[in-house]
């Protein structure tokens, strides 16, 4: 069993900048696949950028801004996230999959000026 903990959300104007984290614990998580996903109001949870044995893989929207790292000895995963834009606006989700997928709470990012 995993349990994972995101925090850094909040409001940021566009062109801002935001880390996320997310904490995992019950387990060592360093031979998970870890992702973070996201979901807009009215629409469907998608796919934002995963990580596992160094290698990295971005949705289309994102490249380029968004940089997702972990720190192993940490236990922790995290999401750089650069030149924000409005429709960055969501609650932002991580997951570790190793087996079975599990699922933290979110984090509301908030992208307005």
């Amino acid at each position: 069993q995993v349990q994972l903990v995101e925090s850094g959300g909040g409001l940021v104007q566009p062109g801002g900048s935001l880390r996320l984290s997310c904490a995992a614990s019950g387990t060592s998580a360093s031979a998970f696949l870890m992702a973070w996903y996201r979901r807009a109001p009215g629409k469907q949870r998608e796919f934002v950028a995963q990580i596992i044995s160094g290698e990295t893989n971005y949705a289309y929207s994102v490249q380029g801004r968004f940089t997702i790292s972990r720190d192993n000895a940490k236990n922790m995963v995290f999401l750089q996230m650069n030149s924000l834009k409005p429709e960055d606006t969501a609650v932002y989700y991580c997951s570790a999959t190793f087996r079975n997928t599990y699922w933290g709470q979110g984090t509301q990012v908030t992208v307005s000026s």
